[in-house]
Order: C-alpha cells, then structure tokens, then sequence
C-alpha cells in the first residue's frame, strides 16, 4: 500500500527526530541520506548537510546518498536534477521507494539515535515550521519501529500512530548494520601487480615452449621418414649384391648419420640448464 504524504511525513520525524511539515523538504537530500544510515548505519553522516539552503549543497548530499546506495549494492538511480528542485511529485515519489525499502530491510526494534547520530545538527529548510500532526513539541527520541503498512485513519485525522518502540536491550548492535570492506592496501596492490606480471612471463615460457616443441616434432617426422628408407635400401642392398667392402658406400655413413639424430632427439638428460647468452649468440643457423 502507498503512503500518503502526510503519512510519510510522520514517519520521517518519527524515524529522525525532525520538524517537517512537507515532502519537498526532502528535496536537500539529508533527510534521505539519515533513512539509509537507519538500515545500514555506514553513511558518513558528517559529510551530510542538515542546513544545506542552496542547490549545489543539496546536490553534495545527494552524492554522498548515491555513494552509499553503489556500495550496498542497491541498483536504483537517484534523479538528482529532479530532487533538488524540491517539487512535490518527484521527492513523493523517492521517498515512497525509500520507505518500502526500509520496510523490507531495516532492523526489527532496534534502537537508532537520529539525533546522535547526525549530533544535533538540523536547520536551515529542514529546521522550519511545526511538527507534522499539529503539536507544538518536537518528537520524542524512538527506537525504529517493526516494519508494517500505515493506516488510513491517522491520515484523515491529521495524527500519526507508529508502533510503541521496543526497549533496547543493554549492549544490542544493530543486526543489519553493513561495514564496508576495508580499502586495498599498497601492499597487496603491489602483489598483485607482481602476481600479474609472473603471469604473463608464464604465457611467453609456454608459447616459447610450444613453438620449439613443434620445431622437434617437425624434425622427428622427417628423420622417422628417412629412417624407413634407408632400411628400404638396406634390405635391397643385401638381397641383391654380392659379399664385398662397403665402407665407403654413402648409404651407410647416411645411415649412422640419421641413427645418431635419433639418438639426440630422444635422449634426455638431468640436470638440463638453459644455455648462456654468449652461447647463443656464438651460434649460427
């Protein structure tokens, strides 16, 4: 069900201990800023200007509402150029949203000094006119109420009703309360620069690797091929010649030539070191 905005104005100052009489006050963005530090309690809350009276303060409160909102993950944009003009259709309309978001995810009867924790600070638009519901005295301090849909009648009598706040108990924390993760320090900024640079020294090694490996296999095939025949030509040779000297037949020095290449293609040793630069370079291909 949507509030009216008589009811939402009651509930702003009953939530943050404030004199509103409107919706448009809403439009300096502080008192949206202290809605969201009541569920979260992480909105640095002296950053935010209760006495803001010029649009580009009120624009500096809706940054620190917006920051806020990233940070908790919270996908809804916040028209800012719209807000701070501080009409009623636009601000009614956010803190419709606002209101059913904190009715979904505020803590249950847990105790939020508004007052505390904005340390008394409040006036310029926001410090105007009486409280909302006719009374002369401000609210009094209230624990945030357990999350249920307003009546109507409060709203056609000009009173507001919320539920009797919960005694806090001694020690309690807010359940809901969300810290933000701590900054990176340089140190581990600085490991992982380190981390990503053995990674990319890690992919040359292994496309290096990859381009000598193939070079080998290249040189494997063709000496399995030259092997074959000779070993052709051998067997021919004996089958079809008579006994003599072949010492110096060429097929034969061919032959041990390829048996050797063979023997350093699939020999391995331990103990295998890269060699030095200065060897390379002194070689030749």
């Amino acid at each position: 069900m949507t509030e009216s905005r008589q009811e939402l104005v009651s509930w702003v100052n009953s939530l943050l201990q404030l004199n509103i009489t409107k919706v448009e006050q809403c439009g300096t963005g502080a008192i949206f800023c202290q809605i969201f530090d009541s569920i979260f309690l992480d909105v640095p809350m002296a950053k935010v200007k209760f006495d803001a009276n010029s649009e580009y303060q009120y624009i500096a409160n809706f940054k620190v509402l917006q920051a806020v909102l990233t940070r908790q993950g919270i996908d809804r944009g916040v028209p800012v150029e719209r807000l701070v003009k501080c009409r009623f259709q636009d601000n009614l309309e956010f803190l419709q949203w606002a209101k059913r978001y904190w009715n979904e995810n505020a803590p249950i009867d847990v105790e939020y000094d508004a007052v505390s924790r904005r340390k008394g600070r409040v006036g310029g638009f926001l410090g105007t006119g009486a409280p909302a519901g006719g009374g002369g005295a401000a609210p009094r301090p209230a624990s945030r109420p357990r999350p249920s849909s307003t009546t109507g009648t409060a709203a056609s009598n000009g009173t507001s009703t919320t539920t009797k706040p919960a005694a806090p108990r001694p020690g309690a924390r807010p359940v809901a309360a969300a810290r933000a993760p701590p900054a990176k320090s340089a140190r581990v900024e600085e490991l992982e620069g380190e981390v990503q640079e053995l990674v990319s020294a890690v992919e040359v090694v292994e496309s290096e690797r990859d381009f000598y490996f193939q070079k080998l296999r290249d040189i494997e095939v063709l000496i399995q091929a030259a092997a074959e025949k000779l070993d052709e030509e051998g067997q021919a040779q004996e089958d079809g010649e008579a006994e003599g000297d072949n010492e110096d037949k060429p097929e034969t020095s061919h032959a041990q030539l390829v048996r050797e290449i063979q023997t350093i293609l699939y020999t391995t040793a331990e103990g295998f070191e890269i060699p030095t630069q200065e060897a390379d370079e002194e070689e030749t291909f």
